[in-house]
């Protein structure tokens, strides 16, 4: 195997995969590479190439369009949402709740995110140290989205195992006893899920589940994708925002610079929290597609049916769209980064995670303006997955 790739999706390769990403851009933008599952899979680095493949209809996310068995994915309760569906399909589900994710209906949510961010540091007012991830970017996401589902309070811990179990499987070797334990998670999921719409179904409220029921009443929408469409926002809409705000708070606290910049013009705010998203992108791999057909893809041979999945972070980090790529730098021009992915699959909730990044950064400086880092960045242990980035623990010395 090419020295290069078979340092791929390793622990070393995970907490700077962007010299990589570099030497793969300038000598195999589209290669073909095993992942840590045992499957192949063309991985595309560079900017236009992804941008490309991201918007291009011959790649397509319903893997059943390409087997005989149609029901192939008839155990997963998960696999018919927008994520994994093609048009017509996908813009039947997304228009189904993309009204409630409009720039102007998040805008709504301003005054309860912050109410919720300033519970939070205070539950911290007279710590020297916090574990960052712990205690602030994981409960404010999640807190979040289960206001707007209307899932209660005493439920919200138990989806970190749940979603931890979905996101982290992608990269592990299935043994038996790991193959167990995420079917038992998701048995409980679904399990937890079958309760709350039946409880909602005989008390709707105001929430996005209740809203979504009554769709379903109306035969817009299927049993199976309610519970497709309820997991993807509940794992989605706090898991890749808990890497979000951790991964940009990192970022300001290893180039002090920046921070005192954005401390010093606090406007900058809405530029930084875009530039800490193409820097270390809290979404480092697509979600999978397939070649529909087969195809000449800059220069590759890819079969039908073939694995593709575009490398974000990479093409966030390619110098012929960014300069200095590896520079933080909030002063940057507008940027065309990828961290929401592009075409019609571009991220459902990328205005609520914008807002709630902009208040949790932003307030979290504010409150502790000289914050350091309590532990050497070579040591922070990265999370297992191929879809998020991030690390899990961040511990901090809370100088003011």
């Amino acid at each position: 195997m090419d020295p290069l790739k078979s340092t791929l999706f390793t622990k070393a390769f995970t907490p700077n995969p962007y010299p990589a990403y570099a030497q793969l851009r300038e000598e195999e933008p589209v290669a073909r590479v095993r992942l840590p599952d045992g499957q192949y899979a063309w991985i595309i680095t560079r900017y236009e190439d992804a941008l490309e493949a991201l918007k291009s209809q011959k790649f397509i996310k319903d893997f059943t369009k390409l087997t005989d068995n149609g029901d192939a994915n008839e155990s997963s309760v998960f696999s018919e949402n927008m994520l994994f569906a093609d048009l017509p399909e996908h813009k039947r589900l997304r228009g189904l709740v993309s009204k409630s994710f409009t720039p102007q209906m998040i805008e709504r949510y301003r005054v309860r995110i912050q109410e919720i961010t300033d519970e939070l540091l205070e539950q911290t007012e007279g710590q020297e140290k916090m574990d960052l991830i712990e205690e602030f970017a994981f409960p404010l996401p999640i807190i979040v989205i289960c206001e707007i589902l209307g899932i209660p309070v005493e439920d919200r811990d138990q989806f970190r195992t749940w979603s931890n179990s979905m996101i982290e499987g992608t990269n592990e070797t299935y043994d038996e006893a790991h193959a167990q334990e995420i079917q038992q998670h998701m048995s409980e999921f679904v399990q937890y899920l079958g309760a709350r719409f039946a409880t909602v179904r005989q008390n709707p409220g105001d929430d996005l589940i209740s809203k979504l029921i009554a769709t379903e009443e109306e035969d817009q929408l299927t049993e199976k994708e309610l519970y497709g469409v309820i997991s993807l926002l509940i794992i989605a809409g706090h898991e890749t925002t808990v890497n979000f705000i951790g991964n940009s708070i990192m970022a300001l606290l290893e180039n002090p610079d920046q921070l005192a910049l954005m401390q010093s013009q606090p406007e900058l705010i809405k530029p930084a929290i875009e530039e800490t998203l193409r820097y270390n992108d809290p979404v480092e791999f697509s979600t999978s597609r397939w070649a529909g057909e087969d195809m000449e893809f800059k220069g590759q041979f890819i079969r039908k049916s073939d694995l593709v999945i575009v490398v974000l972070n990479s093409a966030n980090h390619d110098s012929s769209q960014f300069e200095d790529p590896e520079i933080l730098d909030i002063t940057r021009e507008k940027s065309k980064h990828l961290a929401f992915g592009k075409g019609i699959h571009a991220c459902l909730g990328a205005p609520l995670a914008r807002l709630e990044g902009e208040i949790a950064i932003s307030s979290f400086f504010k409150r502790y303006p000289n914050t350091l880092m309590n532990i050497d960045p070579d040591d922070l242990e990265w999370r297992g997955g191929m879809v998020v980035r991030g690390v899990r623990e961040l511990p901090v010395l809370l100088n003011r």
